[in-house]
């Protein structure tokens, strides 16, 4: 029985490749495989908010090399994976519970040969672990999706803003809603928006035409201006 259930396991695995760099289509600056399980519900398959965020950050580049990275739910982690590859120290992160996401990251930087930090942290939960980040680039694609877990989220975004100053929130979502709960929760907890953009505005238009929907991308640090 356990024989079957781990056949029918492996046969739910697959290993996607995302390329960057469109000089030469054959010959990509920059490539990353990423392990996926399509009997995951969420933590193990490469979204459309992950797509873009990863092609943000190559298109950021020059602001990645050397930088210090945390990417918060990172699941398969290809923003962070990316951000690796481009010279800097990063962490990835994803609920501490999840421990079969954790496996997978471990298992994707060893096919991708990076060697990323891989750590279980929890929104909102105030353990050894976040004490231990210093970013100065969080990352975060599709956080936004569980409106029950968005004070959790941006009370632990703050957190690590507050420990590393001049630090920055890049973060891709979906806009079902309208901007009116998240533009809540940042004056809630001292930050404020400094860049929105449309996805579709900077994805080249082979990536763009597989994604559909009102995909944002917010880079949000804290608010200097609220008073303590």
């Amino acid at each position: 029985m356990e024989e079957a259930v781990e056949s029918a396991n492996l046969q739910m695995t697959t290993i996607s490749n995302h390329y960057f760099g469109d000089d030469d289509p054959d010959e990509p600056a920059l490539s990353i495989s990423i392990i996926e399980n399509m009997k995951e519900e969420y933590g193990l398959f490469v979204w459309p908010c992950s797509v873009v965020l990863a092609e943000y950050v190559w298109q950021q580049r020059l602001r990645f090399s050397g930088a210090s990275v945390v990417e918060l739910g990172a699941g398969t982690s290809l923003p962070g994976l990316v951000a690796a590859k481009l010279g800097a120290n990063v962490t990835l992160t994803d609920d501490a519970n999840r421990l079969e996401v954790l496996d997978n990251m471990r298992r994707v930087c060893h096919l991708n040969e990076l060697n990323c930090n891989i750590l279980g942290l929890t929104w909102g939960v105030w353990d050894a672990s976040v004490f231990t980040l210093s970013p100065t680039i969080l990352l975060g694609a599709d956080v936004l999706y569980d409106t029950s877990a968005f004070d959790d989220l941006f009370a632990t975004v703050t957190f690590l803003l507050q420990s590393s100053p001049g630090s920055i929130f890049i973060t891709t979502y979906h806009n079902r809603s309208g901007h009116h709960l998240i533009e809540f929760l940042m004056v809630k907890w001292g930050l404020k928006c400094v860049k929105l953009i449309d996805c579709f505005s900077f994805m080249p238009s082979q990536k763009a035409s597989g994604l559909s929907g009102n995909l944002q991308l917010a880079e949000i640090i804290l608010n200097t201006e609220v008073s303590s």
